[in-house]
């Protein structure tokens, strides 16, 4: 039974992370007028209330999302990621930052007329919201389904071209596993998608299995991006958010290590860990 409520840690430093990541890819995508197709395995409920129950209990957003609402100095990098997250509070008649979108409400934004997104959420909790957010939107199909199992009905799309995001929770023992083989195995049925896997920075040193499955998985063009607020080493916390982005466009590695950064800068508040960015496999 899955317990994890993504609603206790939205608009955190690692959500803001990955979605600004996200949305750099996604405008890579807007660059050609040709359809695209967005899946998300493990989607969530959409949006978040700041103000619920859930978040408020951790109030993890005031250190993610509420430290980089209203910045002057945020660089071209974060503009579009930041001006979504404005538009979901003006739709919902909000001047203060009260709301936050997952990252299918994040793509959403994006759409052209042409495109589509499929979204899958196994939690029996989330799935129902999911589907009622989406309810009015024709391009969006929703499934009440386990995203690793989406990744094996859903690819390769029709479009020929798109973005996969594999998000999931980590709260099972073998998820590392999981993840990495789901993700090799969907490279292997679409080889010229784009595929972002985040994952946990907990401890690093439990992280050199999964680089070395990666990097030995025959994928090519691999990128891994990577925003610590802490050192890596400290026990029982988030110290970090990563995300391994296999075939990214052309140019958005030095996009996303502006971005990273700025997001140091603004996000580590205690000067600790790193802004990091490689190539685990290069072309």
């Amino acid at each position: 039974m899955l317990s994890y409520r993504h609603g206790f840690h939205a608009g955190n430093f690692a959500d803001a992370h990955k979605h600004a990541v996200l949305t750099l890819l996604m405008q890579a995508l807007l660059r050609k007028d040709t359809p695209f197709c967005y899946l998300d395995t493990h989607a969530g409920s959409a949006i978040y209330d700041l103000e619920s129950t859930l978040s408020r209990k951790t109030g993890e957003h005031r250190a993610g999302i509420g430290l980089l609402w209203g910045r002057k100095d945020a660089p071209p990098e974060a503009a579009d990621y930041l001006a979504a997250v404005r538009a979901l509070n003006v739709q919902r008649g909000q001047k203060v930052l009260r709301y936050y979108p997952g990252s299918p409400r994040l793509a959403q934004h994006f759409l052209r007329d042409q495109d589509r997104m499929v979204l899958a959420e196994l939690h029996t909790t989330e799935a129902p919201l999911l589907k009622e957010a989406f309810a009015k939107d024709r391009h969006v199909a929703v499934h009440h389904m386990d995203g690793y199992q989406a990744l094996k009905a859903f690819l390769p799309p029709k479009e020929r071209r798109g973005l996969v995001l594999i998000d999931p929770a980590y709260e099972l023992h073998d998820e590392f596993e999981r993840a990495t083989e789901s993700l090799i195995a969907a490279w292997n049925r679409w080889p010229t998608g784009i595929f972002a896997l985040w994952y946990p920075i907990a401890k690093r040193e439990a992280l050199l299995r999964f680089y070395r499955k990666i990097a030995d998985s025959g994928m090519r063009k691999v990128l891994r991006a990577e925003l610590c607020v802490a050192h890596d080493d400290v026990p029982n916390r988030l110290n970090g958010s990563g995300l391994i982005i296999v075939n990214p466009p052309w140019q958005v590695d030095e996009q996303i290590r502006k971005l990273q950064d700025w997001l140091w800068k603004v996000l580590a508040v205690e000067g600790l860990g790193e802004s990091r960015l490689d190539w685990l496999v290069p072309e």
